[in-house]
């Protein structure tokens, strides 16, 4: 029988045994490819939520719907990975950085996610208005917005600043489409009240566009800190095209 100093160190040995093996499946390779996991799943669901609008897709729009849930799950066990890395002490200060950047991204990757679920609700509500016309400028934002999207993440995965700081500087573009979007719904409105629940329909989904082309600048500002450790999120676009031109020549 063993003695007790002989089961509190088999102990001792068992609990640093699971504390390496947790530490093992902890690094910021495994946090990297589940960040990318994450951006390839919001991704495809900002795709299907545009393919929504532009063809009337309510199989797309309900699957947007539906998926919300894997997202979730997947950004609460990033941001689990994130705490569990920093508490390890291991990490150098790129290490941190990353960390840091990554628990920004993910909580921002999760909020695209949920504003894809809110334009897939908006554009079900607009199926009972089948003779209703979208405005090419909605249908102009939500390509534009998409396209910010999927460049932001292409900088993420191939950590390219250079393509990231180009996605800040459109996000102004994505901005004026909303605004005309809302002068647009304003004029309608004014001309025809008795359209107002759908034209508020296409005002809402226009504001839900802008919110992702936000946040899809802010994973590009942090893609930027990532790479080179500069915060440029107050730097406005004069402030970044400066950045951007002096580091090429």
């Amino acid at each position: 029988m063993r003695s007790k100093y002989q089961r509190h160190d088999i102990s001792v040995r068992i609990t640093i045994y699971a504390w390496m093996k947790n530490r093992a499946a902890h690094t910021p390779d495994l946090l990297r490819r589940k960040l990318l996991q994450l951006s390839a799943h919001v991704e495809e669901n900002a795709r299907r939520c545009v393919l929504a609008i532009r063809a009337r897709d309510w199989q797309s729009a309900q699957r947007v719907i539906d998926g919300d849930d894997e997202v979730d799950a997947l950004e609460i066990s990033i941001e689990e990975d994130c705490v569990v890395l920093l508490q390890s002490g291991t990490l150098d200060d790129a290490g941190v950085r990353f960390v840091v950047a990554v628990l920004k991204i993910n909580a921002d990757l999760e909020r695209v996610g949920d504003l894809a679920g809110n334009v897939s609700h908006r554009v079900l509500s607009l199926g009972q208005y089948d003779q209703l016309l979208l405005p090419t400028e909605l249908l102009a934002l939500a390509e534009r917005t998409l396209s910010m999207l999927t460049h932001s993440l292409d900088a993420l995965v191939d950590m390219d600043p250079v393509l990231a700081r180009a996605v800040c500087d459109r996000d102004h573009e994505v901005n004026v489409l909303n605004r005309a979007m809302y002068d647009l719904v304003r004029d309608r409105i004014l001309a025809t009240p008795l359209q107002t629940e759908r034209l508020i329909h296409l005002l809402s989904i226009s504001r839900y566009l802008e919110r992702i082309a936000d946040y899809a600048t802010n994973i590009a500002e942090n893609v930027v800190y990532i790479a080179e450790g500069r915060i440029i999120r107050h730097s406005g676009r004069t402030a970044r095209s400066t950045d951007n031109h002096s580091e090429r020549t």
